[in-house]
This record gives structure tokens, sequence and C-alpha cells, in this order.
């Protein structure tokens, strides 16, 4: 042979010889795949696919023709057995059953017996191919196809074009960034124009260089792109966010659901998870990870779980999944607020009852102390002190009760106007004060419970020294400003507390009411503690969602 012709003859000999081993190293690597019957399908296919390109290289090296046409036909065998170890592999990936069929199954063991039974008889009949010395691209025996061999390399490709189908029907449907993934099936089919080439031109060999291309596949998705391989047959049929991290937790992908969830993973691939999600990594391990997102203006809670990827017993990442339980978590919170709430009426009434009997109990006696000295004018006095002390007991109570009413799960609502809200609650409240607002704007709420949250915080600014109240809206928020005395040296949480008597037994109540009103809504109810023209209570959270009624619950 001339350099050139050695050359080409060692290129093919190495494009060959590269393929068996890479097959045999990608077996390795396909044993340890999980799932039971993808396993068996790319096995065989590895196995399969790495005798096949083994025979045509003992077919490019071996002398003699003999020796020649057998490993040349034993190619044939081997790589006809290549196409029922793809079709159980794509139809295991992909979730169907074909490979489980019995009838499937024994048609497919029917037709390759009698395929191989042609072949091997071929040296009597000559139907399926012949060989003949030729001197290009090297001196070598080429092959020339006979009948036979078209007829079976059309169903061949008729029956590999099923999987490909299938493949890509998951790829199209995972949500999921499967190009790299569509590219390495594409690679596995590009050795077709080889073929046709081959029998088109003299300048390749008419041989068969499907197992370069599984070769390149299996190299692709088992060491390459293992991950993805992993993920997209795993998440297949999720209507969950998913994101894929790797072994150090950083970002390597996700799918379109979790982007649309998540804006910051959009361009994030390489970064720590920690980085781009911080509340996301900050609650993966706990027992009940939850995250809350706004998604079309509504909020929406996610339950976090996540999913190791091994291979063998090596971690290559792990998969994290987003499941909606909005409903769920709405109903758990809104069942705890009410249990707060009753906790915190019980500690009120408590307070009450305890603080009201202790005055009545106390007069009483002043009472008899007075009578015993004929002191009638004191002893009256204790009375009407007692008979008041019973009567505003009785004011709490049935104020409680109004409370505990207006307390229960949101049903009705619609968008209340804030100023309307202050201006209707303002005439109605115990509380001589003027009352101000300073801008408006529109929140979804009960109008009855939003009026009576304004009376509770116009009441208190009463009690609290105020002669005037500033209502303010804000986007989101709204807050209730007054000029009386300032709170800051008490407790912030203390003022909200039922029953903690702050500032004072007679306005222990009103704050509370504040902010139980507004966690109905689903808002929160703090004190501005920046604030020193006297007393600011903000509302704030008012742009969230209506909670659905959870009264069956």
């Amino acid at each position: 042979m001339t350099p050139t012709e050695s050359w080409v003859f060692a290129a093919y000999v190495g494009a060959f010889g590269a393929a068996a081993v890479a097959c045999g190293v990608a077996v390795l690597r396909a044993r340890r795949v999980a799932d039971d019957d993808t396993q068996r399908g790319l096995v065989g296919l590895l196995v399969g696919s790495g005798g096949w390109a083994f025979f045509q290289l003992l077919y490019l090296v071996v002398p003699g023709r003999a020796l020649k046409y057998v490993a040349y036909d034993a190619s044939l065998v081997v790589g006809l057995a290549t196409i029922g170890g793809w079709l159980y592999f794509t139809s295991a990936y992909t979730g169907r059953t074909l490979h489980r069929q019995q009838t499937v199954r024994r048609l497919a063991v029917g037709v390759y017996a009698s395929i191989v039974a042609l072949k091997l008889t071929n040296p009597i009949h000559g139907w399926y191919f012949t060989l003949t010395a030729v001197e290009s691209p090297f001196p070598h025996l080429a092959v020339q196809q006979g009948t036979v061999h078209w007829v079976v390399t059309g169903l061949s490709y008729a029956l590999v074009a099923v999987g490909f189908f299938m493949l890509y029907e998951l790829f199209v449907e995972a949500d999921y960034d499967t190009r790299p993934l569509g590219v390495l099936v594409g690679v596995t089919g590009l050795p077709v124009a080889f073929d046709l080439f081959g029998f088109a031109s003299p300048l390749l060999l008419d041989v068969n260089y499907e197992p370069l291309g599984v070769a390149a596949f299996a190299l692709g998705v088992l060491y390459v792109y293992e991950a993805e391989f992993l993920a997209v047959q795993l998440t297949d049929g999720f209507d969950d966010p998913v994101v894929y991290l790797d072994d150090a937790d950083r970002v390597r992908s996700a799918n379109g659901r979790a982007t649309a969830v998540f804006d910051a993973l959009d361009g994030a691939t390489g970064e720590s998870l920690s980085a781009v999600l911080p509340d996301v990594a900050a609650v993966l391990d706990e027992d009940q990870p939850i995250v809350q997102r706004a998604v079309d203006g509504e909020a929406r809670f996610f339950l976090v779980s996540s999913t190791s990827f091994t291979v063998g017993q090596s971690d290559v990442g792990r998969m994290v999944v987003f499941s909606d339980v909005t409903e769920t978590e709405r109903q758990r919170r809104e069942l705890e607020r009410q249990n707060e709430q009753l906790e915190g009426f019980a500690a009120a009434i408590r307070h009450e009852l305890l603080n009201t009997l202790q005055i009545v109990s106390g007069h009483v006696s002043l009472v008899g102390d007075a009578i015993d000295d004929g002191d009638v004018d004191d002893a009256r006095s204790y009375l009407q002190n007692a008979s008041g002390a019973a009567d505003r007991m009785a004011g709490v109570v049935d104020d409680l009760s109004v409370l505990a009413r207006h307390g229960k799960t949101l049903g009705e609502t619609e968008r209340v106007s804030v100023a309307a809200a202050a201006s209707d609650a303002s005439e109605i409240a115990d509380a001589d004060i003027d009352v101000s607002v300073d801008g408006d704007g529109d929140v979804v709420a009960d109008p009855e419970r939003l009026e009576e949250l304004f009376v509770s915080a116009f009441e208190f600014a009463a009690h609290n020294g105020a002669e005037s109240v500033t209502v303010e809206c804000g986007d989101g928020w709204f807050a209730v400003a007054d000029d009386g005395r300032s709170l800051a040296a008490f407790d912030a949480d203390a003022l909200f507390e039922y029953g903690s008597a702050v500032p004072d037994a007679e306005a222990g109540i009103l704050l509370p009411n504040v902010r139980m009103l507004a966690a109905v809504h689903g808002w929160e109810a703090d004190l501005d503690a920046d604030y020193d023209g006297g007393t600011r209570v903000v509302v704030s959270g008012t742009d969230g969602v209506v909670r659905p009624s959870v009264e069956a619950a």
C-alpha cells in the first residue's frame, strides 16, 4: 500500500477499534443506571454495537478471503441484534411497555432468527452479499450488497426510526433543556449518511458505520450529559418546577416551569443555589421546607424536595422539585391563625375577668365597711364603681364575641376604598378625634372587617391621647398615624397581644384587634418604631390574594 492508502487503512482500523473500546467502557457505566429496564436495553445496545465494531475491525485486518467473509458475516449477525437493544432501550427510557409485551418479543425473535438464517446461508445462495477485490481507497475485499440486504436494511431503518421518534417525543414534551441530548441522538443516526455515501462512491468503504454513532451517543449520555440523561427520564410527566444541581449544589439546568416561577434561574447555570435562590437553599434540608413566590400576581406556596442522582456509589447531583401546595398551606396557616386568635381571646377574657372580679370584690368589701360605718354615700359610690366595672366587662365580652365572628375565615370579598372605609369608621368609632386621609387606594377585603379595623385603630388613638389621626395609603400598605403619646418604651409584640394590658388594661384589646382583623385578610400589622410624632401602625401585604374558605377543614 502507498503511504496514503496506509493512512486511510489506519484511520478505518482506528475508528472501529475506538468504537469497540468506547462501547465497552460505556457498558461499565450503563450497568449502574438505576432503572433496570433502561439499563438492560442500554447494555444490550452497547454490547451489540461494540461487537459489531469489533467484527468490522476483524474484517479489515484478518488475512485471507475466508476469514474476512466470516468476520463480515458475523458483524451482520451481531449488528442486527443492536436493533433489538435500541428498541428495548428507547421503549424503557421513554416509559413505554413495548419491550415487555410477549407478542412483540416473540415476533422480534422470529424475525431476527429468519434474517440470521439468510445471512449464515449466504455462501450457498449469495442473495445477501458478495466480496470483490478492489484497490480503492486501499486494497481490500469490497462488499457488493444483494437484494435481500436492502430489504432487511429498509426494515431495520424503519424500526430504528421508531426509536428515534420515541426519544424525540420525550425530549419535546420534557419542558427541559434537552438540546444536548437531541444532538447526541442525531449523532447516533448520522452514520447512515456514511453508509449511503459508501454505497454510492468509492471514496468510502461500503460497510456499516452505525457503531461509530452509537459509541459517540453512549459516551455523551453516560459521561458528559449523564445528569440530563437521568433527569429527563425521572421528570417525565412532571408538571412541577424542577431544578437540577450538580454535586456541589450549583445550578446545572431547570425546566421551563421553574424559570417561570423563579426568575433568578434564567441564565444562572454554574452559580450556586445559595446565591441564586437563598431562601430555597436555606430550607432545602428542613423537614417541611416551604417557599413562597408571587405567580401571576398571586402568592403561591411550594414544598421543596430533592432527589439525589447516583451513578454506582457516587452522587452526581440532585434534582430539586417544587410541588405547589398553595391550597394546603393556606388552610394550614389559616387554621394556625385561628388557633392563635382563640388563644388570644381566651387570654383577653381571662385577664378581663380576673381584673373585673378583683375590682368588684374590692369595692364590695368597701361597701360593707361603709355600711358598717353608716356612710351611705360612700357605699353608693363603691357600688356604682363595682357596677361600672361589671358593665365594662360585659362590653368587652360583647366586643370579643363580635371579633370572634370577624376573625373567621373570609368569605366573599370585594375591592374596597381605604379612604371610604376610614371615613365610615370615623363616624361610628367612640373616639373624639379628627380623621384625615392622605391619598387613597383599593384593597381586596371584607368591608365590615376593614371598617372594624379602623374603628379599633381610631379608638386606640383617642385612648392614647391623640387629637388627630391620618390614614396614609401606599403601594401594598396603609397606615394609621396619630399625634398621641409615643409607645417606643413598650415591647412592640406585647402591644398586639390579647391579655397583655399594654399600654394599660383599658386599651389592652384595641391594638390586638387591629392585628387580628389584618391577619384574617392575610395582611400584617406592626408598629412603626421610627415614627416619633406619636403612634403609627402600618398594615402591609395588602396586595396579597384572598384566602379561600376552609370552614370545612
